[in-house]
């Protein structure tokens, strides 16, 4: 057994609130993750960082084998339960995710710092496509909440279905605002112009 748990990640905490539920088998696991509607925020499509995410879980005592069974139609399946230990770090980590801002370097705002490599009529092209994607990841979402209050799930098992929503809508309203000023003439820049704010910048300096 590991003497420091694995670092927290969306998965690991998941597969750990999962068995919270009951013991579960690693296929077990996926299927709820997508019944559940959880791969909204979770990475499950490929099955081998499951597998490796509950191994390291296994090898830490945050989870243990409860038993393997087998029957005609499925391979070898080992079942797993959370321990105590599990418990507890999953309340540490889910403590530790809600409570404080993590720094993430996801691509959209990485790509926003380099964009000085378009120009501004190869930029509005390109953010208006985003702005198509995420309208329609917008209808999605709210198709989800309808869905899930239609079924009658109580509110806090649709929050991340929520928080989705507010912020994708929070992010088309801004790029389609972004893409207003760029053909409207508002948001321009020219590589000459780049190149003697530069200049002028380096000898300041």
């Amino acid at each position: 057994m590991n003497a420091t748990p694995p670092r927290s990640s969306p998965l690991a905490l998941t597969v750990l609130a999962l068995l919270h539920y009951k013991p579960l088998h690693p296929y077990g696991i996926q299927r709820l993750i997508k019944d559940w509607g959880k791969e909204q925020v979770v990475n499950v499509s490929q099955r081998a960082s499951l597998y490796r995410t509950i191994e390291r879980l296994n090898g830490a005592g945050l989870i243990a084998v409860k038993e393997t069974g087998r029957d005609q139609q499925y391979p070898e399946r080992t079942v797993y339960e959370v321990t105590d230990a599990g418990r507890d770090t999953a309340r540490v980590w889910l403590e530790e995710m809600l409570g404080a801002p993590k720094a993430e370097f996801p691509e959209f705002p990485a790509a926003l710092s380099n964009l000085l490599l378009l120009s501004p009529e190869e930029m509005a092209d390109v953010l208006e496509r985003r702005a198509a994607a995420l309208a329609d990841k917008l209808d999605a979402l709210e198709s989800a909440l309808v869905k899930e209050k239609e079924q009658g799930l109580p509110r806090v098992t649709r929050l991340e279905t929520e928080y989705l929503r507010a912020v994708t809508d929070a992010e088309l309203e801004w790029v389609r605002a972004v893409v207003k000023d760029l053909r409207a003439g508002k948001l321009a820049w020219t590589k000459e112009g780049l190149d003697a704010f530069a200049d002028g910048v380096a000898e300041q300096q």
